[in-house]
């Protein structure tokens, strides 16, 4: 369980604080930057279930229902319930990313359908269709293995 020091601060500079926490946060530019500063700001429990929080929050808005949500992340129903509420009432956060995620998702999807069409017509051919047949057959069971919501 977190806990906050009950040593209190000034508002002013707990503001400050946060604003500076903020600003370092839209600054990391890359996965291997993100993954540093995380790895060295929380616990690998604290990482694991923040993790957790946004992959409930797009189940939640892929339809998921909750039971099947406990079981595929291993999360009690009340967690659930507190990420839904912060995610259908709260200030629009959860819903940004969520939007972004699932965006990125589509169009990695579409692509991936653009090049099964692109590979099935020289695969279609009788004559030298060995290797175009292997790579449809190779991504479209990549794609079946990656089907799963996380």
């Amino acid at each position: 369980m977190t806990q906050v020091s009950r040593y209190p601060i000034s508002k002013k500079v707990a503001d400050r604080i946060f604003e500076v926490f903020l600003k370092t946060l839209v600054e990391i530019k890359s996965n291997e930057e993100a993954d540093q500063f995380i790895s060295d700001l929380l616990t690998p429990t604290e990482k694991i279930m923040l993790a957790k929080r946004l992959a409930i929050a797009v189940l939640l808005e892929q339809g998921y229902d909750y039971r099947s949500i406990q079981q595929l992340i291993r999360v009690s129903a009340p967690t659930i319930t507190s990420v839904n509420i912060a995610r259908r009432y709260g200030k629009e956060g959860y819903r940004k990313l969520i939007s972004k995620i699932l965006r990125d998702e589509q169009l990695k999807n579409f692509f991936e359908e653009v090049v099964i069409k692109l590979l099935s017509a020289p695969s279609a051919l009788e004559k030298g269709r060995g290797p175009w047949s292997y790579l449809k057959d190779d991504i479209e069971r990549e794609k079946r293995r990656n089907k799963r919501p996380f």
